[in-house]
This record gives C-alpha cells, sequence and structure tokens, in this order.
C-alpha cells in the first residue's frame, strides 16, 4: 500500500520551539526549532516509512478567517523573533530532502493539509499527517492517520480512529475536553470543515 506522509511545517517548528532547550551553533545562532522539525520528520520516516512525502507551510498575511472574524487570533502572543529566524533554515532543510512544498494566500498550513488528506483518500493512499497541533485530529479516518509528540520530539504516538476513540469522545464532532466537558467545535473548527467540504 501506498503512504503518503504530510508536514505541518509550522506546527512541527512550533513543537521544536518550545520542546527543547536552546541550542545554538558555533556562530551562537539558535537553532532548537529547526533541530526539532529535523528530529521529527526523520522519526517520521522511520515509522512510517512513506512512498511520498510533502509539507505545508502558512503564509504570511491574513486568510479567510481574518476576513469573516476580526478577532480571530487577536489573543494569541506575537512571535518570537528568535523563532521567527529560524524558518528560513527550515526551509534550506526542506529544500535540501526535495521535500515538495504547498502553501496558499489566504489560506493556513492545516487547511492545505486538509484538503491534500481528502484528495490522497479520493487517490487510494493512506496518509499520516505529522503535526504538533491536535486540532487535526478531526480530520482522522480509517484511511488517515495523525502522528504527534507527547513529550519532547522523540516520544511519538499515531492516533487513527479507534485510539481516538479510547482518549476522546467523537460524535458528530462533539469533543471531550481535558477537564471532562464536553464542548461544541471552535468557529475555526467549523470553519475548517466547510472549507473542506466546499473543496471536496
Amino acid at each position: 500500500m501506498e503512504r503518503l506522509m504530510l508536514l505541518d511545517g509550522n506546527g512541527l517548528i512550533y513543537r521544536g520551539y518550545f520542546a527543547l532547550p536552546p541550542l545554538t551553533t558555533s556562530k551562537g545562532e539558535l537553532v532548537n526549532a529547526v533541530f526539532g522539525f529535523c528530529s521529527i520528520v526523520l522519526r517520521g520516516f522511520q515509522d512510517i516509512g512513506p512512498t511520498y512525502v510533502a509539507v505545508a507551510f502558512d503564509l504570511p498575511g491574513p486568510t479567510f478567517r481574518h476576513e469573516r472574524f476580526a478577532d480571530y487570533k487577536a489573543t494569541r502572543q506575537r512571535m518570537p523573533d528568535d523563532l521567527r529566524e529560524q524558518f528560513p533554515k527550515v526551509r534550506e532543510v526542506v529544500k535540501a530532502l526535495r521535500i515538495p512544498v504547498y502553501e496558499m494566500a489566504g489560506y493556513e498550513a492545516d487547511d492545505v493539509i486538509g484538503t491534500l488528506t481528502v484528495q490522497a483518500e479520493r487517490d487510494g493512499l493512506d496518509t499520516t499527517i505529522v503535526t504538533g497541533d491536535l486540532d487535526m485530529l478531526q480530520l482522522v479516518t480509517d484511511r488517515t492517520r495523525l502522528m504527534t509528540t507527547r513529550s519532547g520530539v522523540q516520544n511519538t504516538i499515531i492516533y487513527d480512529p479507534a485510539r481516538i476513540d479510547e482518549r476522546y469522545y467523537r460524535h458528530d464532532f462533539v469533543r471531550e475536553s481535558p477537564t471532562n466537558g464536553i464542548v461544541r467545535p471552535t468557529s475555526d473548527t467549523r470553519l475548517v470543515m466547510r472549507g473542506l467540504a466546499a473543496s471536496a
């Protein structure tokens, strides 16, 4: 069976930055996000054994969510400068590995990944999304799994529908919160699902 591995570029960079201590080159440049990204990707190659691989990135600028919700991510803190400076280095790694990049103005990487998983299922591919963003669990099906890290960047877990059912109560996009309360889909979730339906 042919396998596709989809990398959430921004999500993995963030994961590496916040999960690892400061790591620097001999020139004093911070590279913990780059190291974390590479470690998770290499672990993905080892555990998944993909036939195909692609990475999705966010592009600068507003998305369709900002157009519909003026306060979308208004409370999110500004990206640290030493994290922002590592993005070009990660893109250099991706280019060196010859991993195809998918990105689209006005959309986030998770929107792109959602669309690619739908297309992959239509083409009969088994897909594994590699990300640090558990919001993407809503994309898991019998043909699409999600691989993430539990702590650091080496301890990974792969979610399929059965594992999601073990951890969450899942029915009609109702999910269990960490406090065991049932919460309805967020506006972000509804927009993602609406966008996927429109692109299908």
